[in-house]
């Protein structure tokens, strides 16, 4: 990474006298200042690179409904919903930025520090996107800063924003004053910019602020057919990642869990913005560990590999898939007696997904399924109803059999509990159904064969119109299926 060769502070006032604050310098920076005749030299000598063709964002009619939606929800009120700003990783390093879901949903943009803002009229609201402008090059921020636009990349322009957004675009530097200044009932998501939120201190209360937080979540239950389409394509990139892992096991026994992580983060990084969430490659008795993100221990023959992952779309729509594989390409006995338990326990929940049903249905059939199993195996004493209303079961079932899916990978958590898990399920709804068996090592309950097995089988189901579709059918279930399918790629 290269050294900022800015000094600690600026060594001519042209260089800071048309910002409110000196750009921000590294204290051991090799140079020892900038000269007149540099400073004087780096204004000029650049081409115009303003873009003049662009075309409005693929889901611009879409973020505009959605944008009407809210207005319709909160007439007369001022709304503030913040893409949030970068965070230090350490020192002068930032994590890579994400913006908010709530801003991305409602806007398609994804630059830090952007905010959107709907001011109330007569008849509903005038949307603002809040951006940076272009790097200043008069005063130096675009050399001189740590985050200009030599250092980090080139932004859009104001006027670029405004075509591609559909939104009119002013500088979000200038909002901290506005919004102080601002009057009547105002609403904020929390949680992503400090600075926004303490504009508008006086005049926010914790509990309407929620209201919009919530409102927003409840909107992304039903996922309108472009968002439908972000998810197949989320799914169809995990599918070939899945692909690509199968195909290097070898590698991965030669050194661990983190070959399997690191190829399936490439398919995700060539096809997609990032993965969705943190990869789980767990082999053997680390597949017991629901969320096993450490992916450091070894990949063993004769073991199964439980291989939890999605790719992100750079749309931030992500994928959420689960196959148990053997890693040598041949459960053996026991695994496959536990594998086809878990199988049996999704087919029914998959069943059970469809308009008009109770959302706990699906989770309620493949518990009853996997309850059912328990029994049978005599590791915990029936009848089954017994089980389940006692939740004995849990014990080796541990979670939920699925959540809702979208721009988060547990997405809509906000929403109301009425509208959600005590919810019906409508077509364009998009859930996971998961069930699974753990078998801790350490559980002298069950006999040994069974210790150290975890299975879980995870598929991205779309609510239709008379049913459901299995947006991950690409990758098989089967146990028989799964073997034939690692065969076909190993060559």
């Amino acid at each position: 990474m290269a050294d900022e060769l800015t000094p600690e502070t600026p060594a001519t006032p042209e260089a800071v006298e048309e910002t409110e604050e000196p750009i921000k310098q590294r204290k051991n920076g090799l140079y020892p200042g900038v000269s007149d005749e540099l400073a004087e030299n780096m204004k000029s000598g650049w081409a115009d690179t303003e873009l003049r063709d662009l075309e409005p964002i693929a889901q611009a009619a879409e973020t505009a409904a959605r944008r009407a939606s809210l207005s319709a929800r909160f007439p007369g009120e001022r709304l503030v919903i913040p893409a949030g700003n970068l965070k230090t990783r350490s020192n002068d390093t930032e994590y890579p930025f994400r913006a908010s879901v709530e801003y991305a949903y409602l806007t398609g943009n994804q630059t830090e520090d952007g905010v959107l803002v709907l001011e109330p009229t007569s008849d509903g609201h005038r949307a603002t996107l809040y951006l940076l402008p272009r790097s200043d090059r008069e005063n130096g921020e675009f050399w001189l800063s740590g985050q200009g636009e030599l250092w980090v990349g080139r932004r859009h322009s104001l006027t670029e924003a405004e075509k591609l957004y559909g939104i009119p675009a002013s500088d979000v530097r200038e909002l901290p004053q506005k919004l102080k200044e601002a009057t009547g009932p105002v609403r904020v998501v929390r949680g992503y910019d400090a600075g926004v939120e303490t504009a508008l201190h006086d005049k926010v209360t914790a509990e309407r602020d929620e209201e919009l937080r919530v409102f927003l979540s409840e909107m992304r239950l039903v996922k309108d057919a472009f968002e439908i389409g972000e998810l197949q394509k989320a799914v169809d990139s995990t599918v070939r990642g899945f692909e690509d892992v199968v195909k290097v096991l070898d590698k991965a026994e030669a050194t661990s869990e983190r070959y399997i992580e690191g190829t399936f983060f490439l398919r995700a990084r060539v096809e997609g913005n990032d993965v969705g969430y943190g990869t789980i490659a767990a082999a053997g008795p680390h597949a017991c560990t629901l969320h096993w993100v450490r992916n450091d221990g070894p990949v063993r023959s004769g073991d199964l590999l439980l291989l939890d992952a999605g790719v992100e779309t750079h749309t931030y729509y992500t994928a959420d898939v689960t196959r148990t594989l053997p890693v040598n390409g041949r459960f053996s006995e026991i695994q496959k007696k536990i594998y086809d338990a878990v199988y049996e326990a999704q087919e029914a929940g998959i069943a059970a997904v469809k308009p008009g049903a109770k959302y706990r249905d699906f989770h309620d059939a493949a518990q009853r399924v996997l309850a059912e199993r328990l029994v049978e195996w005599g590791l915990v004493e029936g009848p089954v109803e017994r089980v389940l209303e006692l939740g004995l079961q849990r014990r080796w079932t541990l979670h939920g059999t699925g959540h809702m899916l979208g721009m988060d990978v547990h997405d809509c958590a906000a929403a109301r509990t009425e509208t959600y898990v005590d919810g019906v399920l409508e077509p364009g709804m998009v859930l996971t159904v998961e069930p699974g068996l753990y078998f801790q090592a350490d559980d002298l309950t069950v006999p040994e064969e069974y210790r150290g097995i975890g299975v879980r089988i995870e598929d991205d189901i779309l609510v239709t119109e008379d049913g459901n579709r299995n947006l991950s059918a690409g990758l098989p279930r089967r146990a028989d299926e799964v073997a034939q399918w690692m065969a076909s790629l190993k060559g």
